[in-house]
């Protein structure tokens, strides 16, 4: 098995990633996605389903859902957000078109004439306007994007009305009918096309998710668990509607935030904690840490070699094995094929092994390469042809410099130099070999 350090240069046309593409593609999909809105929509559930509400938290909950509006609505422009700026608007116009029929009721005891028509048309076009907004990607002008979301959601808007006021029991008829009484059952509260709905704004925003695993994508998912939790219970319970649209606002306008930090902090290839967290976590270093500079070696005939898409894999699999350092130390991207390792309260000593380790982890580790030119377009001839076939393989090495605080290097600034006087010194030596600052450690080198 040859390693980039071995091969000649060669047209990068047809070759793509064949096997690594499964297995680093599963370390995109992080439970970190998921903490904030499991966080936010219990807690809007359970603030739902109370029978009372203090009094300061009842008035709360009644100007959340404008405050964060306007909040989250900032935000979303700020950060050129469209989809999520929609998806609160369309939450929010839903909120208060069911807020305002759920007031009448409660003044007077009686629904109003209209109460079912808006009922269900919300329950209806709630889900789908949510799941069309989540899907919806920033790819035009802000203002023209801005101006064709805003068509739609007026065109829809006149639609509804315009279709309630002619024909107000033909739409009710419409919407609230039980089309297939086979798969009806008791559970059921809202109308069969609302289900159906849901049920497609589901697999809109899970098939966007898995394709670009997201906090924002996560959170716009499981918000829409929390609609359909609050949508039956609007007349039932008396908070359900201000609380849950409360906290899936909360959750979308979170969402924002959390991604403007990872986009400041980390980085967005390799899932590693960028450059900026990097110098934040120098800050908080003690008087005793060790940090390791690691860069890939031959980087740059890997890209001539492959192509910038196998590049990127290879950064990716480092990126995934630096994650798993042990020892106590952590991964950074420095940036290009740079990474950093940080040991805090540690020394040299107890370094040493884990970086050694991780070294002859990726000189060990086989990335599978195949010809995209002769991909079969039928899957099963694929299937049969990949039986006998062996893929290409090549690796990677990669080369360490490593340094420790001491009397001469007082600064993590000063230890990060001196990290990399050491990386300098294992390239020059050959590479694929762990250096200390001031003298020198070689791991085996692979040969063609």
């Amino acid at each position: 098995m040859p390693s980039l350090g071995h091969f000649a240069a060669r047209p990068r046309r047809g070759v793509g990633p064949l096997l690594d593409s499964f297995v680093l593609a599963l370390a995109r999909y992080r439970p970190s996605h998921f903490l904030a809105p499991l966080l936010f929509l219990p807690a809007g559930l359970v603030a739902g389903s109370l029978p009372a509400m203090n009094e300061f938290f009842f008035s709360l909950f009644n100007v959340l859902p404008t405050v964060l509006l306007l909040l989250g609505g900032a935000l979303c422009l700020i950060y050129g957000r469209q989809r999520q700026l929609f998806m609160l608007a369309v939450v929010y116009i839903g909120y208060f078109l069911l807020d305002t029929q759920v007031d009448f009721y409660r003044d007077t005891g009686a629904p109003r004439a209209d109460a079912p028509q808006v009922y269900h048309l919300v329950c209806l076009l709630l889900p789908l306007l949510y799941g069309l907004y989540g899907i919806w990607q920033e790819r035009t002008h802000l203002l023209q994007d801005m101006f064709a979301r805003g068509a739609v959601l007026a065109a829809v808007a006149a639609l509804a009305t315009g279709l309630s006021r002619s024909f107000p029991q033909g739409l009710l008829d419409l919407v609230s009918s039980v089309y297939w009484p086979s798969l009806q059952v008791h559970w059921m509260v809202l109308a069969q096309l609302s289900y159906l709905a849901f049920l497609l704004a589901f697999g809109l925003l899970l098939t966007s998710y898995l394709r670009q695993p997201r906090p924002l994508h996560a959170a716009q998912l499981l918000g829409l668990f929390g609609l359909l939790w609050m949508l039956p219970k609007v007349f039932l319970l008396p908070y359900a509607l201000h609380a849950m649209s409360s906290l899936v606002m909360f959750n979308l306008t979170a969402a924002v935030a959390h991604e403007a930090y990872l986009m400041a902090f980390r980085d967005e290839l390799t899932g590693l904690p960028g450059r900026r967290a990097l110098n934040e976590r120098f800050q908080r270093l003690g008087q005793q840490y060790v940090l390791a500079m690691v860069d890939v070696d031959h980087f740059k005939r890997c890209n001539d070699t492959y192509g910038h898409d196998v590049g990127d894999q290879v950064l990716r699999m480092v990126a995934s094995r630096l994650r798993k350092i042990g020892g106590g130390g952590e991964g950074y991207r420095y940036g290009g094929e740079e990474f950093t390792l940080v040991f805090p309260g540690k020394s040299m000593e107890a370094c040493l092994p884990h970086l050694e380790d991780i070294r002859q982890m990726i000189e060990g580790y086989a990335m599978q390469l195949r010809d995209r030119g002769s991909r079969p377009g039928d899957d099963r001839q694929g299937r049969s042809q990949r039986r006998g076939q062996s893929s290409q393989a090549i690796s990677v090495t990669i080369s360490i410099g490593v340094a420790e605080r001491d009397a001469e290097q007082r600064t993590p600034e000063e230890v990060v130099k001196s990290a990399d006087q050491a990386l300098y010194a294992a390239k020059s030596g050959g590479r694929n070999r762990v250096s200390v600052h001031g003298k020198s450690r070689r791991g085996a080198v692979r040969t063609a």
